[in-house]
């Protein structure tokens, strides 16, 4: 079958074995196409993943073998999550279920740029979801990236009626803002890009702002919150957006840190100290997230159409570039 592999911060096409059932139990699974996520983007640029690897976790596909206790069958259409939890840890008794060994430990196997997977039988029973007639392939590969998101919205605690402001408004800003959104609460935005800005309104965030010069920018905010915001959630991989981040926040407020970047910037202690402000980080789905997630997606609460564009597997290398050139708000590779 074929593969994308890494080579040299870059994908190369292989072909490499397909994985087989023989006598495990769990699936295997016809990959129709899989979502670039800024993770794989970021295990390229820092080398962290060794060359021969394959990326890819935002799979939808179709069960072609299975051996299982579960219900699925033979020519199910499926998305799904790639780690799981054990429950039975101190990581997962306090709720840090991304915190757990085993979740770290186990992933679906090879990756999702390949032709096929194999999906263990504690996959199948915790992290795999029939796909609805209701949704399309590529509004369910969503499903895991939303996921990651309501994990965030629930760490943050968001009581009724907050005030949420999204700094960074790629595709995960957005996703971020509409599960605040589905969780009865406001969302605001803000991004350099213009039409990021506009994009965001039409996904049904409250107002959006372009960063230009800075006081002004606070200055308009105040207009839709004038202590502040209540909940900051940074989506934007650039420790620029730090600074502003504290000055947009009202006293007591949460900053939720969803994602990573270049440098070992950070918060200072005394703007945490004397403000009570709250930094929570947030990084990953469990179970019961994902379950969520696709009752939205299924629901119709989180509008996930046209974020996407659609390469085929041998023009993921060009995906990769356009994501980064930032031409693209997504990229969905189609198997």
């Amino acid at each position: 079958m074929q593969a994308a592999l890494l080579k040299n911060g870059k994908f190369d096409i292989q072909d490499i074995k397909k994985p087989e059932l023989d006598s495990k139990e769990g699936a295997i699974v016809k990959v129709k196409g899989c979502g670039l996520c800024g993770s794989d983007i970021v295990k390229l640029k820092t080398s962290s993943v060794k060359d021969g690897s394959v990326l890819g976790h935002e799979v939808v596909g179709e069960i072609v073998e299975i051996k299982t206790k579960t219900e699925f069958k033979v020519g199910d259409e499926i998305a799904m999550g790639h780690h799981i939890p054990c429950f039975n840890c101190t990581y997962c008794y306090s709720g840090h279920y991304s915190m757990c060994r085993h979740f770290k430990g186990t992933n679906i196997r090879p990756g999702g740029f390949a032709q096929y997977i194999y999906v263990s039988e504690e996959h199948l029973n915790n992290t795999v979801f029939k796909i609805p007639d209701s949704l399309s392939l590529i509004e369910a590969s969503f499903l895991e990236p939303l996921a990651c998101c309501i994990r965030a919205v629930k760490r943050a605690g968001l009581s009724d009626n907050t005030k949420n402001l999204i700094l960074g408004l790629g595709s995960i800003g957005i996703l971020m803002g509409e599960a605040v959104k589905a969780f009865g609460n406001e969302a605001y935005g803000c991004d350099i890009k213009k039409d990021r800005v506009l994009l965001s309104e039409d996904y049904g965030f409250d107002k959006s702002f372009i960063m230009t010069d800075e006081d002004k920018v606070l200055s308009d905010m105040k207009k839709y919150a004038p202590i502040g915001f209540d909940n900051i959630f940074l989506t934007a991989g650039s420790s620029g957006v730090i600074d502003f981040a504290i000055k947009s926040a009202r006293d007591g407020a949460n900053i939720i840190v969803f994602s990573s970047v270049k440098d070992d910037k950070g918060f200072k202690n005394n703007d945490i100290y004397y403000r009570e402000l709250t930094i929570l980080g947030s990084y990953s789905p469990s179970p019961v997230d994902l379950e969520d997630s696709m009752n939205l997606l299924k629901e119709g609460k989180v509008n996930v159409k046209e974020i996407s564009t659609v390469y085929t597997l041998d023009k993921l290398n060009q995906a990769l570039e356009d994501t980064i050139s930032n031409k693209i708000m997504k990229a969905y590779i189609k198997i």
